[in-house]
């Protein structure tokens, strides 16, 4: 992870509102935006694979919307418990073309029943209810303050379908009462 680091480039403005999360039952947080601009590509392309997808974790914290969406197109397809955290907190952002991205790779896997995505995010979402009841919030927010005229109904809104897979795979992971469903 510091390698991955050691290649921002300094910001103008410190990283802002960290959000706490768990991973895997360890305390992580995560700056709710980042305000370097994107490494070069030689700098990037110095970095092993695992430490490119930290780095593209971190700049989908990204203030630019445009950058969120590319980084998030990186690692939407990882299956690793760090990830996670990530691309939730994006599920609450009120980026339309990012919810897509997201919906159309992500909801899919998770939907299927102890499939390594549905196992993944369905203990990350068992682990933070609180943060997915947040960003539950968040997405009906943004479906009623900017997305209502494109989906007229909450059920049709990507985000809305997201959270309903998540909630769904955090019931089976529930270890809440001593064992995992």
């Amino acid at each position: 992870m510091q390698k991955a680091l050691a290649v921002l480039p300094s910001a103008p403005h410190p990283p802002t509102s960290p959000f706490r999360v768990l991973v895997d039952g360890e305390p992580v947080l995560i700056p709710y935006r980042i305000y370097s601009d994107e490494p070069s590509v030689a700098a990037e392309a110095a970095l092993s694979a695992t430490q490119r997808a930290v780095l593209d974790c971190l700049y989908t914290r990204h203030h630019d919307g445009r950058v969120r969406q590319r980084r998030l197109e990186r690692v939407v397809g990882l299956i690793q418990p760090w990830v996670a955290p990530f691309l939730v907190q994006l599920v609450g952002e009120y980026v339309d073309e990012i919810l897509l991205v997201i919906r159309r790779v992500l909801t899919p896997e998770v939907v299927v029943p102890n499939s390594p995505t549905d196992s993944v995010y369905g203990r990350f979402a068992a682990e933070n209810p609180a943060f997915v009841a947040l960003t539950g919030q968040r997405v009906a927010s943004y479906w009623d303050c900017y997305h209502r005229r494109r989906y007229p109904t909450m059920i049709d809104y990507p985000g809305h379908a997201i959270m309903a897979a998540l909630r769904a795979a955090a019931k089976r992971h529930d270890v809440s009462d001593g064992d995992a469903r």
